[in-house]
């Protein structure tokens, strides 16, 4: 527990700034998330003190794209990377955020905080310098494609954050890349706000190299009238979590999430998810699928909270599950808090195997069964992938994972 001694003994951060004091404080009191709570029991202890276990660093990340193939049409940031930004366009405008506006959004957030449920935000904000927060406001409805890359290096810990603020009547496509080089540990927390009539499609692709480690915070805010698509991808982690905290913040939006985790060897990922109602007509379309093989764990638990001044509330939310092997194991819990009387609220979870009435089906047309097997996989990741905002001619995620597999 390298990071956490180093708290204790103030020898963590030198010349801290007002909000790494807060949050120093904050984890002084309690510097271990409570491993009884819902939301920390299935953690792997011996895998989450290997997340802990290595020297925190400032230093800029080595980051290698994962293609090749970029685009003019793409517009492209590297978190780190302590540059100026002010596009302006005829029907855009990207804008960098002052130093002043991060630490009052920042502050106003970690106010709030409940240790239990935001550790990860806690720790990260102890630990992001300036140099590592990038902070962008978006406004207009032509925008490009945006890409944001995020990378820890080899044999440190990194703590990343990013903020984007989406005008009113945006538009926006989003890929989010998070790379864990080998040996390391990347915090990551992002916050995203969208204003009225905003939609935003927004990606999250994480994957790591040997004995990498992830904790990936959102939280988004929506206002009125807007829709929020997020499709997610995390796969190739000695460990890692993905928390998600959404909050429609007057009812009258529209949420949509995808996600995929992929565990192998033995692997643990998790994501944690919470959707927030907090007013009427509000719609939540959720699925998440989990794929387990070998000795690995993954674990999907998810939150729809409906109090009573979010009536006609309609929310849905599914999680899938496939385990490829005896050894391995999956735990899943969809849950409903639901306080209105007038919503249309469901949630379920199946857990399941490789369909062997196909796959007898497709080896009796001459396929192999590694073949079949994979046709079958390739519909499954399909279904989330083909979501996520990138381009098959410039990465094709489908093969990757297949080949992974």
């Amino acid at each position: 527990m390298q990071i956490i001694e180093e708290i204790k003994k103030n020898e963590l951060v030198k010349n801290p700034s007002e909000i790494q004091k807060i949050c120093l404080e904050k984890l002084k009191l309690n510097p271990l998330p409570n491993i009884k709570s819902e939301l920390w029991r299935h953690s792997n202890k011996s895998k989450f003190l290997s997340f802990l276990d290595y020297s925190h660093t400032k230093k800029e990340s080595k980051v290698n794209f994962p293609y090749d193939n970029a685009s003019q049409n793409v517009i492209r940031f590297t978190i780190g990377e302590n540059s100026s930004i002010n596009l302006k366009e005829e029907n855009y405008s990207i804008r960098k955020l002052k130093d002043s506006e991060i630490f009052d959004y920042i502050k106003k957030n970690i106010s709030d905080f409940d240790q239990t449920d935001h550790w990860s935000d806690l720790l990260n904000h102890c630990l992001s310098s300036k140099n590592n927060i990038l902070g962008l406001n978006i406004s207009g409805n032509k925008i490009p494609p945006i890409e944001i890359l995020s990378a820890s290096s080899y044999n440190s810990f990194n703590a990343k954050t990013l903020i984007l603020f989406f005008e009113k009547n945006c538009e926006a496509n989003l890929l989010q890349i998070n790379l864990g080089d080998k040996n390391s540990s990347l915090c990551q927390s992002t916050y995203l706000c969208l204003e009225e009539n905003t939609s935003v499609n927004h990606g999250v692709v994480s994957y790591g190299k040997n004995k990498s480690n992830l904790l990936n915070s959102l939280n988004v805010i929506q206002k009125a009238k807007s829709e929020y698509s997020l499709s997610s991808l995390h796969f190739k982690f000695n460990y890692a979590r993905f928390e998600i905290r959404i909050n429609q913040l007057d009812g009258d939006a529209e949420t949509n999430i995808k996600g995929i985790q992929i565990t192998k060897n033995e692997d643990q990922i998790a994501t944690y998810t919470k959707m927030q109602f907090n007013g009427p007509n509000g719609i939540l379309e959720q699925i998440n699928k989990s794929l387990a093989d070998d000795k690995s764990h993954s674990v999907f638990e998810g939150a729809i909270v409906v109090p009573k001044i979010a009536q006609k509330t309609d929310a849905s939310q599914l999680s899938r599950n496939l385990l490829l092997s005896k050894h391995a194991k999956i735990d899943t819990k969809p849950q409903l808090e639901i306080i209105a009387d007038d919503v249309k609220c469901k949630h379920g979870a199946t857990i399941s195997q490789l369909n062997k009435e196909e796959l007898f089906y497709m080896r009796s047309r001459g396929l192999t069964l590694e073949e079949a097997s994979k046709l079958q996989l390739s519909s499954y990741f399909q279904e989330i992938i083909s979501c996520i905002p990138v381009s098959k001619d410039r990465w094709d995620l489908l093969d990757k994972l297949l080949k992974e597999a």
